[in-house]
């Protein structure tokens, strides 16, 4: 983010280490501004005049846990984050990172919303790497230029709710069992990585190569740039889950059309059918984590 050309001012928050964080960017040669802030006394000053915020925060996966282990740490990290911004930089645009997406997205939504700032144009899950994921395993599946190479992911972001239309990819050509091989290293690739840092952590280099894509492409959106179309997690009567990812058009007020989902195959169809109840119940969960 410190070296794309529409970032005017960068704030770094964290609990520890944000400016020494902020010191090393700052060194990056590029207009952007940038400034640390450490502890929740400082969020204030973080996230005044904020036009994005984007929020990674929350501890990581280890191995044999999910993403929905880390829920209850992760919660009340989001839960925390989205009061203050509903206070700080209430018109921002809210990039949602932090794991379990698809509950910790729905808890910004009722926190905001409980504050009566809500805008549903505003608030984005990333759900950018599992795209990316699915570009680079089908780009080697086909032999084809990955840059070339563009797969719809729709859903949600954790496991079986992740569903790669691979039915739609333009030019390709997948046997069944390379359908049910690429649908599941895109639904658990994070796995893959949390496997190799054996406890060390997870996805972080690939994740932030996604989440800064997901903001650039939002940046340039809000300044004017027309037709930008991104899969993200958010607000949507595309399906009977109250958030969904899909096709979405990025316009200056943030969300501007959600496409449907188009033609689905057999295959699937049923995976759809079947991860749409734990995409509602994950919704759930969020919205009644933060009216307990």
């Amino acid at each position: 983010m410190k070296q794309d050309e529409l970032t005017s001012q960068l704030a770094v928050f964290d609990v520890v280490n944000a400016p020494g964080v902020a010191a090393d960017l700052s060194h990056i040669p590029s207009p952007a501004a940038v400034s640390g802030h450490v502890g929740m006394d400082q969020i204030g000053s973080a996230l005044e005049d904020c036009k994005v915020v984007i929020i990674p925060a929350g501890v990581p996966r280890k191995p044999g846990m999910t993403r929905d282990d880390l829920f209850n740490t992760n919660a009340s990290i989001v839960q925390s984050l989205a009061e203050a911004c509903a206070k700080h930089c209430p018109e921002a645009h809210f990039l949602i990172i932090s794991n379990p997406v698809n509950s910790t997205v729905p808890i910004f939504k009722e926190v905001l919303e409980k504050a009566g700032v809500y805008n549903k144009k505003h608030l984005f899950g990333v759900t950018t790497l599992d795209v990316m994921r699915a570009k680079t395993f089908v780009a080697e599946n086909q032999g084809t230029d990955v840059n070339s190479t563009n797969v719809t992911v729709v859903g949600g972001h954790a496991g079986t709710t992740i569903l790669p239309l691979l039915s739609q990819v333009e030019g390709a050509n997948f046997s069944d069992e390379d359908i049910a091989a690429l649908t599941k290293r895109i639904q658990f690739g994070g796995d893959e990585v949390v496997k190799a840092k054996d406890g060390a952590g997870s996805a972080t280099l690939s994740m932030a190569v996604a989440g800064a894509y997901f903001a650039k492409q939002l940046l340039k959106a809000l300044n004017g740039e027309q037709g930008i179309t991104e899969c993200t997690f958010v607000e949507s009567d595309v399906t009977s889950a109250p958030f969904f990812s899909s096709k979405v058009t990025l316009g200056r007020d943030g969300v501007e059309t959600i496409h449907p989902l188009g033609e689905l195959s057999a295959v699937e169809q049923q995976n759809f059918d079947e991860m749409l109840p734990t995409l509602v119940a994950q919704a759930e969960k969020g919205v009644a984590f933060v009216n307990k």
